[in-house]
C-alpha cells in the first residue's frame, strides 16, 4: 500500500510540471518567435514482484525447501524526463517596420534520429556572451546598434554588432544589409543542426550547451531566406494546448483521488482493524 502512495504521488508531480510547461506555453502565445515546449514523461524502471513459499520435503526431518514464485511486474510510477521546446515554423506576421525581421525556413537537414535543423539570429547579451533567438522584432538604440526589443546586439556573419545610421535601412533575402545604397554588413545567422542541445533562456534567448553554434551561410544543404518588414510569431497551437492542459488536470485529479482513497485504507488498517486484536 506504500508502494501505491509514491506511484500516485509521482504521477501527480509529473502531472503538475506537465500543467506549469502548458500554462507557460498559454501565456507567451502572442510573444514574437516563441517556441512552445514539449514534455516526455517516463515510467520508472517496474518491479518483479515475487511470492516466498517453501515447500516440505519427505525426510526424516521434514525439510524446508524456500520457494519463490514470480507474481508479475509493478510499474513504480512516472516522471517527466525532459522539457524541449517545439522548433517549427511560426505565422508570419506583417508589420512593414523596417526593423522586423522574419527567419523564414527552407531546407534543413536532418540528424540520425530524422530531427530537422534550424536557423537562428546571432545576439549578443548583456553580459557580451553570444545567444540565439527567432525573435526578429529588433529596434535600434541611442547610438544606432540594431538590438532586440529585450536590448541585446544583434551581431553580424563576422559576430561583430551592427551600427546604422538611421531605420532607413534595406535587408535583402540573403540578410544583405544596406544602406543609401551601400553594403553595410550581413546578417547573423547561426544553424543548429540539434536544436534539442540548445538551452532555453529568458527572453526568448537561447544557449549552446557546447560549441557554438556555425555560421548557416556556410551550410550547402541549408536554405532559408529573411523577409524585411514582418515578424515570426509563435508556434504555439493554442487549441491543442488547452486540451493537453484539461488532460493534465484529470490526471492530476485522477491520482489525487487514488492517493485520497489510499489515505482512508490507512486509516482504517491503523484506527479500526487494529482494534479487532
Amino acid at each position: 500500500m506504500l508502494r501505491g502512495f509514491y506511484t500516485a504521488a509521482s504521477g501527480m508531480l509529473a502531472q503538475q510540471r506537465q500543467t506549469e510547461m502548458l500554462t507557460n506555453n498559454l501565456a507567451n502565445a502572442n510573444t514574437t518567435g516563441f517556441k512552445a515546449d514539449q514534455s516526455s514523461i517516463r515510467s520508472f524502471p517496474e518491479m518483479l514482484l515475487q511470492r516466498m513459499e517453501s515447500k516440505t520435503v519427505a525426510t526424516d526431518n521434514s525439510l524446508q525447501l524456500p520457494i519463490n514464485k514470480n507474481v508479475g511486474s509493478i510499474s513504480t510510477g512516472v516522471y517527466v524526463q525532459e522539457v524541449t521546446p517545439l522548433f517549427s515554423q511560426g505565422d508570419i506576421q506583417e508589420t512593414e517596420l523596417k526593423t522586423d525581421i522574419a527567419l523564414i525556413n527552407g531546407s534543413m537537414p536532418a540528424d540520425a534520429n530524422g530531427k530537422m535543423g534550424t536557423v537562428m539570429f546571432v545576439v549578443e547579451n548583456s553580459s557580451g556572451e553570444m545567444r540565439y533567438t527567432r525573435n526578429g522584432n529588433f529596434t535600434l538604440d541611442g547610438t544606432g546598434f540594431l538590438t532586440t526589443s529585450e536590448g541585446n546586439y544583434v551581431l553580424d556573419q563576422n559576430n561583430e554588432r551592427i551600427q546604422l545610421n538611421s531605420d532607413d535601412f534595406t535587408i535583402d533575402q540573403d540578410g544583405s544589409i544596406s544602406e543609401n545604397n551601400q553594403a553595410v554588413a550581413r546578417l547573423g545567422v547561426a544553424f543548429a543542426e540539434n536544436p534539442d542541445s540548445l538551452v532555453k533562456e529568458g527572453g526568448g534567448l537561447f544557449r549552446a550547451a557546447e560549441d557554438e553554434l556555425t555560421d548557416a551561410y556556410t551550410e550547402a544543404e541549408v536554405s532559408f531566406t529573411l523577409n524585411q518588414g514582418v515578424i515570426e510569431g509563435s508556434n504555439v497551437d493554442e487549441s491543442q494546448t488547452m486540451t493537453d492542459l484539461m488532460a493534465a488536470y484529470r490526471s492530476f485529479e485522477a491520482n489525487q483521488k487514488m492517493l485520497q482513497a489510499y489515505d482512508r485504507s490507512m486509516d482504517k488498517a491503523v484506527n479500526e482493524v487494529g482494534k479487532l486484536g
